[in-house]
């Protein structure tokens, strides 16, 4: 059967879905995960889990471990398709197999650990390699602006960092599948930009701000909150 989430990282309608899987008794081997392809890119991300309903069987939560919990908060910001497949199978077999939270060289188990870990090294190079560079907008104030390429779906994960940390008030982070913003503390979403569109080192203040003007400067982008 195919069950579809809402994007790359629907994590609160993988959860959903998977507890209603589990209640039905259906095995990891008859589910087909679909992404859907993302909506309007200047919508509130959590809006898609906002419809998920809450009336779905909660039994496994007292079987299922809270490590797993947190495992599975690094796994689906990773980019191999079949994660969620991955992801489902474990919690079936932590399910209807007790034993398996004690064996540290299972091979599902593993194959998570590692995809978590490569996620978790993704976000802080992100963290630690993006360079700003600020520019003066028509009306004279500053904004910071810069690229990045990720290996994994982590920007939405690491935005509210970047909101917290960046001494600018305003700024915008370009990559290609998502794009960030912050404007005196309010974080926003918008489209990607693929690699070839940007202006990359050599390129001068118009054409940056050129650039966020094609991504930001049109629309009315959703306020984000942020922890």
């Amino acid at each position: 059967m195919e069950v579809k989430l809402a994007g790359q990282t629907d994590l609160a309608g993988f959860r959903s879905e998977a507890r209603q899987l589990l209640a039905h008794q259906v095995p990891p081997d008859e589910v087909q995960w679909q992404l859907q392809p993302a909506g309007d890119p200047f919508m509130d991300p959590q809006s898609p889990q906002a419809s998920r309903p809450k009336n779905v069987a909660r039994a496994a939560n007292a079987i299922v471990p809270a490590s797993f919990t947190r495992l599975c908060e690094f796994v689906v910001l990773h980019r191999d398709p079949a994660r969620f497949s991955l992801l489902y199978r474990l919690l079936w077999r932590l399910v209807h197999e007790p034993g398996l939270r004690n064996d540290p060289i299972d091979a599902d188990m593993q194959q998570a650990q590692h995809m978590a870990h490569a996620v978790r090294r993704d976000i802080h190079k992100m963290k630690a390699n993006l360079r700003l560079r600020a520019v003066q907008d028509a009306l004279g104030r500053e904004v910071h602006v810069g690229c990045y390429e990720p290996a994994h779906h982590v920007v939405e994960a690491v935005a509210p960092w970047f909101a917290k940390r960046l001494p600018a008030t305003r700024w915008a982070i370009f990559t290609p599948e998502r794009s960030m913003r912050c404007e005196d503390g309010r974080l926003l979403y918008g489209p990607g930009v693929a690699p070839s569109e940007l202006p990359g080192p050599e390129g001068t203040d118009v054409d940056w701000l050129a650039c966020y003007e094609r991504v930001f400067g049109a629309h009315d982008s959703t306020p984000v909150p942020h922890a």
